[in-house]
């Protein structure tokens, strides 16, 4: 026994030097940024460009080979494809290499291994990609194409991931239709005129992960390409495999299942973009903040559902003493005769759509809302959304501040008169509403009779004794008594605005789904999809066995 133990003691050693060994050779890193930029060239091929920067585990294996996949079914020039690492060329790169899934090439970092806790910014440029193109399903005349960058699966933590498209020369702002985001991302991705004068669409996630697959997709018109060259998917590309396979029972269920899962988020997807109105056009950035926008307007920029938007509309035009509320539920209302003069060409729309005969008032009000939307793109072209935005958001803060500091309920309830439209646009108005006006009276404005058919009986019933001091003018402006409580008057308000869309329009969503149909047409998700690659090689660890529809599934490698 005593012979035995320092065998045993000996191959114990043996045994835990090479489990450490094994251990210290394990792929963990994380990818703090990543970004992959998509040229789309007039002549329908694609350059890929990829950043990524690793940040490798201490005690990890050092990163000496990373693999990158190419876009499924498509043809890669070998030749065009170049790299970096901190800036200087890799001198190897390696199709036969390549120990991902699906096809790519393996690149050898040489001098620029990343060590143990060791940072490493890798740039890979693929220069000629063709056959990423396909037609757009749902509209003849335009193309598509969706992209997955290539991901690693061993990478873990919290990835900035950047994902741009640079449509082809040739596309205007207003033409391109941009395809539902993963989840995380935005969903209208920031247009820009790149240095080309190119539209280009970018996401961005500051909480995406490296190790995940996202899809990101476009249409434009394919009259920019030169016949020919946009695909049709065939039955192999559709179901991403070869007909013997397919009777494996298995296979079966997961392309079921695939398309069930396709299916649903397409709803969920369908469902929000109804809502969308804003044509691409709107978000080119420019130069600069367009100043002079109405509150209706700016509610546009801020993609405030309609059926406040159309509300706020209401009160505009009861403030100009342009239309009074004749009964509330169902909404009806009696246009001033004849209009007002210096009305917006939205609000002269309003009230044509109540003249007309009921049936056709909804139909009337979306064409109202549409030619709405339109202007606004017209006016905003050359200037920046974005500052645009904050723009106007300041101006809601500073509407509000003003109401919730008056000193007297007098001097609040005018600057809430002043700023009723402005006020409207704050996300809490509801809230916001009740607080400020919950407690206490309100000198009603002089312009509401015309929107509440049962505040002048109020007014013939109320005691003597009620105060009647203030100024009365015509159109706003001026505040007339007696008092309501605050909390009727901001019930009344709040309930205008959520109580519209069932009285006039209906379903709010359908509504505005008609409307983006004719703004921000519906975009098609026909395209390819670009696998993962691994870090030093390995096998898949992905189950995908189906693709469907040209978007493959595909898989990361592990490591080396």
């Amino acid at each position: 026994m005593k012979k035995l133990t320092p065998i045993l003691l000996l191959i114990s050693i043996i045994f835990f030097l090479s489990f450490t060994s094994a251990f210290a050779q394990s792929y963990s890193f994380n990818i703090p940024e990543a970004s992959a930029d998509v040229f789309l060239n007039g002549d329908g091929t694609a350059k890929i460009e990829y950043t990524y920067v690793f940040q490798n585990d201490p005690g990890a294996s050092p990163i000496d080979f990373v693999d990158v996949s190419f876009p499924s079914y498509t043809n890669v020039d070998t030749n065009s494809i170049t790299a970096t690492i901190d800036g200087q060329p890799v001198s190897y790169i390696s199709s036969g290499e390549y120990q991902g899934t699906g096809s790519g090439v393996a690149i050898a970092l040489g001098s620029g291994t990343i060590p143990p806790g060791g940072t490493g910014t890798l740039q890979v440029t693929i220069g000629s990609v063709s056959g990423l193109i396909f037609q757009d399903s749902q509209d003849a005349n335009y193309a598509s194409t969706e992209f997955s960058p290539a991901y690693f699966e061993t990478a873990h933590g919290d990835t900035k991931w950047t994902v741009s498209f640079h449509l082809p020369t040739g596309v205007t702002p207003e033409e391109p239709r941009w395809h539902a985001a993963p989840s995380g991302f935005p969903a209208q991705p920031e247009a820009t005129l790149d240095q080309d004068g190119r539209v280009t669409y970018t996401w961005t996630n500051a909480a995406a992960r490296g190790n995940r697959e996202y899809k990101f997709g476009a249409s434009f018109p394919s009259k920019v390409l030169p016949a020919g060259i946009v695909r049709k998917p065939d039955v192999a590309q559709s179901l991403g495999t070869d007909w013997g396979s397919l009777t494996n029972i298995g296979l079966w269920t997961c392309c079921i299942g695939f398309f069930a899962i396709i299916i649903g988020i397409g709803f969920v997807n369908g469902q929000k973009r109804k809502l969308q109105y804003l044509p691409p056009k709107i978000a080119i950035e420019g130069h600069g903040i367009k100043r002079g926008l109405t509150a209706v307007e700016a509610a546009l920029l801020l993609e405030e559902p309609l059926d406040k938007v159309l509300t706020m509309i209401l009160f505009g035009v009861i403030k100009k003493n342009a239309a009074t509320v004749t009964k509330q539920d169902p909404l009806e209302i009696k246009v001033t005769d004849p209009i007002p003069d210096g009305l917006q060409p939205y609000e002269t729309g309003f009230l044509n759509a109540f003249k007309a005969p009921e049936s056709s008032r909804k139909k009337d009000l979306q064409q109202m809302m549409i030619d709405l939307v339109n202007n606004l793109a017209v006016k905003m072209k050359g200037f920046s959304r974005k500052e645009t935005i904050a723009y106007y958001q300041d101006i809601v803060k500073r509407a509000w501040e003003q109401v919730e500091t008056a000193g007297t309920p007098d001097v609040k309830s005018e600057k809430f008169d002043e700023n009723l439209e402005w006020t409207m646009l704050d996300k809490d108005y509801d809230h916001r509403t009740r607080r400020a006006f919950g407690s206490g009276p309100v000198f009603v404005p002089v312009w509401w009779p015309r929107y509440d058919p049962g505040y002048g009986r109020t007014i013939s019933s109320a005691p003597a004794s009620l105060p009647r001091t203030g100024t009365s003018t015509s159109g706003g402006g001026g505040l007339t008594m007696p008092t309501l409580p605050g909390s009727n008057f901001a019930g009344s308000i709040v309930t205008g605005v959520q109580g519209f869309s069932s009285k006039v329009v209906g379903n709010i969503s359908d509504f505005t789904s008609t409307v983006t149909n004719k703004t921000n047409p519906a975009p098609v998700s026909t395209a390819t999809r670009s696998g993962g690659g691994r870090v030093g090689g390995g096998g898949c660890a992905c189950a995908c066995a189906c693709a469907c529809a040209g978007c493959a599934c595909a898989c990361a490698g592990g490591g080396r």
